[in-house]
């Protein structure tokens, strides 16, 4: 159920927004009406003001009360509170200047002028702070999807293989830095960007280099892949996380390491990208929460770019794991 969200009025700021969108409007008023005498324009701006202050009082104390409520439910509530104090300074006013006949029509304009422009306000209100919470939604999912790219074990495990080569091996650790920017290169991109299939592995052969650095014969890899068509395009850095979690699950538990194999074929309208890697001991404490959920943050991406087009299953046998990626098959040419 959505909820209607009152905007942040009890704050200093929002109230001088106010209070000078206000006072714009009594200008407005007085220009128009064509008696720019200083008597109408300090009662215009006295009553213009009495009503937008007063109602942004009574709804700042009914904040949390409203946030609650169903969305309707609680614009209508907000708007009724708006003409509820039109209506009260507008009585006032009429007995305090003793305008004489037609003060119900007065007030009844008044009532729907103040109504039009709550609604209008209001939802202006509303859909800067969806905005708001928007951008930093996207931006709170930015950081977690790189903090799932790139995990910081290894960051540091990568700093400790620059460290240890710079003084016996200066040009391997310069590779092993170029390696690192690039795959940081490509974390800071947009989630969504779509690039050559091409560019994905060799974003993984980087990744890899590192790691036999790491593991040494540990690690083996095993390759098999069919001929890539020109133009294939496949969501930025979706292969390589799927290599690191095998490496991560799968070999480094493993005292003598294992071998992780990837196989890359061409389905129909599909590429299939399988990757087997080794299970550990069932009396291993594997931590298999942040595995599901770097396999889970890749299906969203998925899904959110391909819809059901895209697949990412996974099964575990007694020996080995496999991961099996579904992608349509997006090239120019063929």
């Amino acid at each position: 159920m959505q909820h209607f969200i009152i905007p942040e009025l009890c704050q200093i700021r929002a109230l001088a927004v106010l209070a000078l969108y206000s006072q714009l409007f009594v200008v407005t008023l007085v220009v128009a009406g064509g008696d720019l005498s200083w008597p109408v324009f300090s009662l215009m701006t006295l009553y213009v003001q009495s009503v937008a202050l007063s109602s942004a009082a009574i709804l700042c104390f009914l904040r949390n009360l409203i946030a609650r409520l169903a969305f309707w439910v609680g614009s209508t509530l907000a708007i009724a509170v708006v003409l509820a104090v039109t209506l009260v300074v507008s009585a006032v006013a009429e007995v305090l200047l003793e305008r004489g006949s037609g003060a119900l029509m007065r007030i009844a304009g008044q009532l729907i002028i103040s109504g039009i422009i709550s609604v209008f306000a209001l939802r202006y209100y509303y859909v800067q702070q969806q905005l708001r919470l928007q951008e930093n939604a996207e931006l709170q999912a930015r950081i977690q999807a790189l903090q799932s790219r790139i995990r910081p074990h290894f960051l540091f495990n990568s700093m400790n293989i620059i460290a240890s080569l710079i003084p016996t091996a200066p040009e391997t650790a310069e590779e092993v830095v170029e390696d690192l920017f690039e795959l940081f290169r490509a974390s800071l991109k947009e989630a969504h960007n779509q690039v050559p299939l091409e560019d994905e592995l060799e974003l993984c052969r980087r990744y890899l280099r590192i790691e036999a650095l790491r593991l040494g014969d540990r690690l083996q890899l095993q390759w098999d892949m069919t001929a890539l068509l020109p133009g294939t395009q496949v969501p930025l850095l979706t292969l390589q996380p799927l290599l690191e979690n095998a490496i991560y699950h799968g070999v480094q538990p493993l005292a003598e390491g294992g071998t992780v194999a990837v196989e890359l074929r061409y389905v129909g309208d599909s590429v299939v990208l399988k990757i087997v890697n080794p299970v550990p001991p069932q009396g291993y404490k594997q931590t298999s929460q942040g595995n599901q959920m770097a396999i889970q943050n890749i299906s969203n991406r998925l899904k959110a770019i391909y819809g059901d087009a895209a697949r990412l299953e996974t099964s575990a046998g007694p020996e080995v794991f496999v991961t099996e990626l579904k992608l349509p098959k997006t090239h120019h040419g063929v």
